[in-house]
Formats: structure tokens, C-alpha cells, sequence
């Protein structure tokens, strides 16, 4: 499976430089395995079918919030998790039906709330005071067909990446369920209303092992446990458990993968699988990392101090977290010809950079490559999550276009745009360039 991914990538990579997708016009591009983000969906669904266990498997849509993507994801028969009004108007943009959409977010305002409640997609709230609104808008006759569910900080520590991790003592999300008196309100908070029938937890993402992930999602089963005996009948009926399965970025094999996340569960939280619960899963770059590619032009080969240095269009506007957080954020680099083969020779020492205007624009440093030239390429792989929905603006680098892939048995290669290319005209437009001058006094 590993090797269809790099053979069909391969294709794909010489492709979209043959047929102009990047070149000088368009010096940095966007691609993604359509083939390889289907049998991603279909892994995620057998890795959890059970029988009898209702399960809806929903993508985190800030992983990619591209709509043609979840289109895609959602003919896999995935939903959405959204956090914003913008990726609840991707969602809906996308045909995702309300059935399959999650709203989950740390600070959701009452017009939000408002809104998911009379759509009748589901609701996680995130603390007392938000729970407390939904009270307000039910009282005030938001009848609402909206599974509502509370989200709980299980408060089982953190991972290799602080910033990743959600379950940790002082994490700014959920209920933190072993401060002084949280267990004793969340039991009282259930048994006052009787429509409350979810249960939220999500431990973290990258950086997070399988192990604690279960512990978090254990620490939710018996919360649900206890207040279904409080009520004495099943209030609790749904049990989101989040995402977050790990990527490993250091090769394109899947590891671990959601067959592996699945057995840990059945292991550690086998009630969560005997039919009393359906289960919501909120997965992202697991779904997507391994599935697409930037692909971007080397434009100056120089050297300083020594150092060979790769200039390339692909810096912190696209790979935002690698360079700023190169340590937990590495990612690798292949070296291409000017035809978008991959490069033989002796590996040499460099560096490979971005455009943006600041010294510490390397997405790669001291990286041991085949010699890169002007002209040659670069592609920075497992970057089909996050990277192309988190462009960061800098020195108002426009956001590159993005385009779908699918590969025959014979290397023939079909392209379909998701994003076009922002033009010059778009990004003075984003930046007010309709409006009046700011006047002095």
C-alpha cells in the first residue's frame, strides 16, 4: 500500500510539472492522492465496524477546509466537525448533511449556538457558562431536533508536543473533571437535563500515543457509566471520542494506523463496543497527511558559510509549523530534476528555504540531498493536513492552488482543481483595496 502511495505520487510530480501546473508562472502547488484519500476513509471504517455499534466517523475540517475535499470526504460517508461559522459554511457548502455535523469550539457565541441548534446538527458544550446558554435558548423556544452533548477535560496529561495536547490539568478545553467538585457538577448538570445525551473528550493530536488517547476516552466511558446508573436508563447515548491519531512524518508508511488505535480501544474500553453506545469519531490529519504533496520551484541555488541553500516558493506561508516549530514539526523534503523526477547523486549537506523575508524561513536544515539547482524542484511530503487550509500571510504571498490527482496502472495522470491560485487582484481586494484612504484628524 506504502509504495502504490509513492508510485502514484511520483507520477504525480512529474505530471504537474509536464503539464504546467508549477513552473515559473506558478512556482508552488498544492497536490492531493484523490485514490489514497479514499482508502484512507475506508480504512478508518473498517478499523471500527462493529455489529451493532452505531458509529459516524466525522473529519476535522480544519485539517483541510477545502470544499471539494470534503465532498469527497463525505461520498466516503464522513461527516464534519466544525469550530467556526466559516467551517460550518464549508460543511453545508459541501452537501455534509446535519446529521453528520459536529460543532465543537472553546468560545461558540449565542448566534452560533443558535444557529447549529436550528440546523439540528449536534453540539458539544465546551463549560458551565455555554451550557447554561443552551438552556437560554431552549427556554426561549429553540425547539431543536440537535444532539447536545458536554465536552470533559479527562486531565490525563500531555504528549511530546504541549501544544497538541488537550487533556492535560490546565488545558484550556472541556470541563477539567479532577478539579475539586467538576464530577460532583457534571453528574448534577446530566441529571437536570434530561435531553443531555452525549459525552466529548478528545486527549490531543500529534504527539499523543495510543495509550493515553484510551485513557482519555476510558475516563469518558465511566463518566458515562455513572451518570447512566444516576438515572437510571441510557440518558447517555453517544460517546464522542475525538481524534487526533498520530502521523508519522519520518516515512510513508502508516503507523500507527486506525486498525492499531481501534485494537488499543477494544482493549482498554471494551464496554464502548458492546452495543449500549454509538460512537463519533473527529479524525483530520490522519485522513490527510499522507495524501498530499507541496510541490514548489528551487529559484536560486547559493551557498553561505559553507552551506549549500535551496531558495525555494514553499516557506512559512505553507509550512507554517515546520518553520517555526521545526523540532516537533519535520517534514520530509525529496530533491527533483527540472522535470519533477526525483534526483540522484551524492547526498550533500543543505539547507532548504522558503520566500518570506526573515532569516529563520528554512522548512528544512542541514538536510543531507541530492544537490538542488535553480530550476530543480522540491517536494515536501505527508502535507495534505493542515498545510493547505493554514496559509499565513507572510509578505503577502498569495495561497497557492491546490489540485486533486488520480494515477492509472499506466502512470497517466488526471488532475482536478479544489483551489484556484489567489491572484494578485484577490489578495489587494482581502486587504481593503476598495476602500477609501485612511484621512488624517
Amino acid at each position: 500500500m506504502t509504495d502504490e502511495l509513492g508510485i502514484r505520487r511520483g507520477h504525480a510530480l512529474r505530471a504537474a510539472v509536464e503539464q504546467g501546473l508549477v513552473g515559473e508562472a506558478e512556482p508552488v502547488v498544492g497536490l492531493l492522492d484523490v485514490t489514497g484519500i479514499e482508502r484512507s476513509a475506508t480504512a478508518l471504517h473498517a478499523a471500527f465496524a462493529t455489529p451493532g455499534v452505531a458509529v459516524t466517523h466525522t473529519f476535522a475540517v480544519k485539517a483541510a477546509s477545502l470544499v471539494p475535499v470534503l465532498a469527497l470526504l463525505g461520498e466516503c460517508g464522513l461527516g464534519a466537525e466544525v469550530a467556526s461559522p466559516g467551517e460550518l459554511a464549508l460543511a453545508r457548502a459541501a452537501g455534509i448533511p446535519a446529521d453528520r455535523t459536529v460543532l465543537d469550539s472553546p468560545a461558540k457565541t449565542v448566534a452560533e449556538l443558535r444557529e447549529a441548534l436550528e440546523l439540528g446538527i449536534a453540539v458539544n458544550a465546551d463549560n458551565p457558562q455555554e451550557l447554561a446558554r443552551i438552556d437560554a435558548l431552549r427556554l426561549a423556544g429553540a425547539e431543536s431536533a440537535s444532539p447536545v452533548g458536554l465536552r470533559v477535560n479527562p486531565q490525563v496529561g500531555g504528549g511530546t508536543i504541549g501544544a497538541m495536547s488537550t487533556a492535560t490539568a490546565t488545558s484550556k478545553f472541556g470541563v477539567a473533571l479532577r478539579d475539586p467538585g467538576a464530577e460532583e457538577w457534571v453528574l448534577r448538570a446530566y441529571a437536570e437535563r434530561p435531553w443531555l445525551n452525549r459525552l466529548h473528550t478528545h486527549t490531543g493530536s500529534q504527539g499523543v500515543p495510543l495509550e493515553l488517547m484510551a485513557a482519555g476516552v476510558r475516563a469518558a466511558y465511566e463518566l458515562a457509566e455513572r451518570v447512566n446508573a444516576a438515572a437510571g436508563r441510557q440518558q447517555v447515548s453517544v460517546l464522542d471520542i475525538g481524534g487526533g491519531l498520530p502521523v508519522n512524518f519520518r516515512s510513508d508508511d502508516v503507523a500507527p494506523s486506525f486498525a492499531d488505535y481501534a485494537r488499543v480501544l477494544r482493549a482498554e474500553v471494551p464496554g464502548l463496543f458492546d452495543g449500549r453506545y454509538g460512537i463519533v469519531t473527529e479524525f483530520g490529519r490522519s485522513l490527510l497527511a499522507k495524501n498530499g504533496t507541496v510541490l514548489a520551484r528551487v529559484e536560486y541555488a547559493k551557498s553561505a558559510g559553507g552551506r549549500p541553500i535551496a531558495v525555494t516558493h514553499a516557506g512559512a506561508q505553507v509550512a507554517t509549523r515546520t518553520v517555526f516549530v521545526p523540532e516537533a514539526w519535520p517534514i520530509r523534503v525529496l530533491a527533483l530534476d527540472g522535470k519533477g523526477r526525483e534526483k540522484d547523486g551524492e547526498p550533500v549537506v543543505q539547507d532548504v528555504a522558503g520566500p518570506c523575508c526573515f532569516a529563520g524561513d528554512l522548512v528544512a536544515q542541514g538536510r543531507a540531498l541530492p544537490l538542488l539547482d535553480a530550476g530543480d524542484f522540491v517536494a515536501l511530503l505527508d502535507t495534505g493536513a493542515y498545510y493547505f487550509s493554514n496559509h499565513f500571510a507572510y509578505n503577502s504571498l498569495p495561497r497557492p492552488a491546490v489540485h486533486g490527482y488520480t494515477a492509472d496502472s499506466t502512470g497517466s495522470v488526471t488532475f482536478a482543481q479544489v483551489r484556484t491560485a489567489q491572484t494578485l487582484d484577490d489578495l489587494v481586494a482581502e486587504s481593503g483595496g476598495a476602500l477609501p484612504p485612511l484621512r488624517r484628524g
